[in-house]
């Protein structure tokens, strides 16, 4: 794994050793960002199940000036750390041990929002439309914001949730990234 573009290309990420992370591969990672970006003047970006810090730290070295990364696994908070430090970006970002839910909480309680969400769940536990709930009930999508949402193809999300609406779905074998945005 790496860092595939932007001011910090190159540099190598970590795997969680011993866990049944799934990092987002390159080509779903690069996909992503053709999709939204792929570049960006500033920004905050929040890293929900953030595994390795993988795509956050892509979306660092793409623009964004800030990030939040969530995961509740120890070993993954290590990991995605030390790739922080590998990558030279700790002072523009936070890092988390919570369950997703219990972070968007605090998240809300401390009055932060984001240009960019990005949520890799695993894939049995589809915990996608209830976030999307809370993400939309407690604004913590800035507007014009985007949701990046990596879940199993055989699992359809729905197209509208509150006030969010799912503009694009692409498939990648077996993974699926839905895109979503506040709707007009």
């Amino acid at each position: 794994m790496r860092v595939i573009s932007g001011k910090y290309k190159g540099k190598p990420l970590r795997a969680v050793q011993g866990m049944k992370t799934r990092p987002t591969s390159d080509k779903v990672k690069e996909a992503v960002f053709q999709l939204i970006g792929p570049y960006f003047e500033g920004g905050a970006v929040l890293d929900l199940y953030a595994g390795t810090g993988g795509v956050g730290i892509e979306a660092l070295s793409r623009g964004l000036n800030q990030a939040v990364f969530v995961d509740k696994h120890p070993r993954a908070l290590k990991v995605i750390k030390q790739n922080l430090h590998q990558a030279g970006v700790k002072e523009e970002t936070e890092v988390y041990r919570s369950e997703a839910e219990r972070a968007l909480t605090a998240l809300t309680k401390r009055q932060r929002s984001f240009d960019y969400i990005f949520m890799d769940p695993p894939y049995a536990d589809d915990p996608i439309p209830a976030l999307l709930g809370i993400i939309s009930e407690e604004n913590l999508l800035r507007p014009n914001g985007i949701i990046i949402c990596e879940h199993s193809s055989a699992a359809e999300l729905p197209a509208h949730i509150n006030r969010l609406e799912q503009q694009a779905v692409r498939r990648y074998g077996d993974t699926s990234i839905s895109i979503y945005r506040t709707a007009e």
